[in-house]
């Protein structure tokens, strides 16, 4: 659905409101904290306004965190900052935040679903708040990029990392995984500033980086059986097609074939899959590849997808300040050492993921939906980045899937529930069930329609599962809210 005017324009005004609280606060000389959520959306949201800030020479720090719960709110009010910004998450704590932290200032720069109602004290730019999709429309660093846009306009050029947090939080749902809504406007001012290019192509992970056999055997969007995992048979697959997988002693790239032999490949792949009744997937073989032209060739920022995925590993690997300052412009040792911390997370989701396919026990189906039982041995940071790959490729794909860890020394299990377009059409609001369920068994819960969480008590995870299927089932027979 395009947006009308409208809607931009209240939109756009909020985040200009949001920009004027910040530059009050500089003026000021305040101390301004800045907490965002530790996927790749939440670092280039932080690494955006952390740049915006820089260039004021405001007095700044960024905390990243998994979620606001007591501990974040007492380093809160112990510091007593004079502005606190909330990045990428926010607009589920809002009560939350009213009950704690009402003297406090505070800017919610957010695209999940709203909870709550703002008080003065609060200035709250969500898309939400002006019926714009914030599961596909705009991203939390897209939020961010406008805000800081507003601050000062040579923050232009941070619209490639808003364009990467977008892809990061799988954005590209409209025609051929192109990004639209208001990241459409954040794509034109990328590419009006020549940071940015926007191609059709093959659309695999690690087109620039990685041998072609390997970039096949790692894709998981689309999920290719018999090859998706399997690097020999990936590099037979090649061969048959007479694809040279080496030039002299160098393996090549995607982006080194030829557009006959990427034909070639692309067609091969598309029989393939139809010959294993996949029509569905075929669909997501060729779309739009965001490249950012200033960066390397060769290296995993150049197309940005892969950008994603680096910032999602620092995040999800303990890493986080690595990603930020990635995004805020270094490209000297700490991208060096981000690059390591991707090695070892994709090893890291290899062996998750293994352990979930091991065995068939470990994937329980329910009557509405899909449950991995992580409990000690996932690592609660990981979930999420695992649930988004198995959710592409379950055996019924019209039932969501939840996963969840235990996190021991808080007495809590930390949830991700993933599913498709296909399901949110059908009415299904994940963020609703998480937030209902979560709260029903003292824990909080939300998100979007399609990606959300929750923490709950490890002693209510039986309790809270049997109700998430219960909601979905609800929500399925069109049962406003599941509730």
């Amino acid at each position: 659905m395009a947006l009308d005017e409208k809607q931009i324009t209240d939109f756009l005004d909020s985040a200009s409101q949001a920009a004027k609280t910040i530059l009050e606060t500089v003026k000021e000389n305040g101390v301004i904290h800045v907490f965002s959520h530790l996927d790749a959306d939440g670092l280039a949201a932080a690494g955006i306004i952390g740049r915006a800030l820089f260039r004021l020479d405001a007095r700044f720090r960024i905390r990243i965190t998994q979620w606001i719960n007591d501990k974040t709110i007492e380093e809160m009010l112990s510091e007593k900052p004079q502005l606190i910004v909330l990045t990428d998450l926010g607009s589920g704590y809002i009560d939350l935040l009213n009950e704690k932290l009402s003297d406090f200032k505070i800017v919610i720069l957010d695209h999940h679903q709203v909870s709550g109602e703002k008080t003065a004290n609060i200035v709250h730019v969500n898309p939400h708040l002006y019926e714009i999709d914030g599961a596909r429309d705009i991203s939390g660093s897209g939020v961010a990029y406008f805000a800081a846009k507003a601050i000062d306009k040579a923050n232009i050029d941070s619209a490639p990392i808003a364009v990467v947090g977008a892809l990061g939080d799988m954005q590209d749902k409209y025609d051929q995984r192109m990004l639209g809504g208001l990241n459409e406007k954040i794509v034109e001012d990328a590419k009006s500033t020549g940071l940015l290019t926007v191609e059709k192509d093959l659309i695999f992970f690690g087109r620039e980086t990685r041998p072609i056999h390997r970039t096949l055997a790692s894709t998981t969007n689309p999920f290719i059986p018999g090859i998706s995992g399997e690097e020999d048979k990936s590099l037979a697959f090649l061969v048959s097609l007479d694809i040279k997988p080496k030039r002299g002693d160098k393996w090549r790239a995607l982006r080194d074939l030829s557009e006959e032999e990427k034909k070639r490949l692309c067609s091969a792949l598309a029989d393939y899959l139809l010959s294993k009744g996949l029509h569905y997937e075929v669909s997501n073989l060729i779309g739009h590849v965001y490249i950012l032209s200033r960066e390397e060739p060769w290296t995993p920022l150049r197309d940005a997808r892969e950008f994603s995925v680096l910032l999602n590993g620092t995040g999800r690997m303990n890493k986080p300040s690595l990603g930020v300052a990635v995004c805020m412009g270094d490209r000297g040792s700490a991208l060096e050492e981000a690059n390591k911390v991707l090695r070892e997370y994709r090893r890291t989701l290899g062996k998750y993921l293994g352990w979930v396919m091991e065995k068939p026990e470990r994937m329980e189906e329910l009557q509405n939906i899909y449950v991995v039982h992580g409990e000690d041995f996932l690592e609660d940071k990981i979930v999420g980045a695992i649930s988004s790959i198995l959710s592409s490729s379950l055996p019924n794909p019209e039932k969501p899937l939840i996963m969840y860890a235990n996190v021991k020394e808080e007495e809590i299990a930390k949830f991700s529930a993933r599913t498709v377009d296909m399901v949110t059409h059908k009415g299904v609001n994940l963020g609703q069930v998480m937030q209902i369920a979560a709260e029903k068994f003292l824990g909080k819960g939300g998100g979007h329609n399609i990606a959300a969480g929750a923490q709950v008590p490890i002693k209510n995870i039986k309790l809270f599962i049997k109700l998430v299927d219960e909601l979905v089932g609800k929500q399925l027979k069109g049962e406003k809210n599941g509730s």
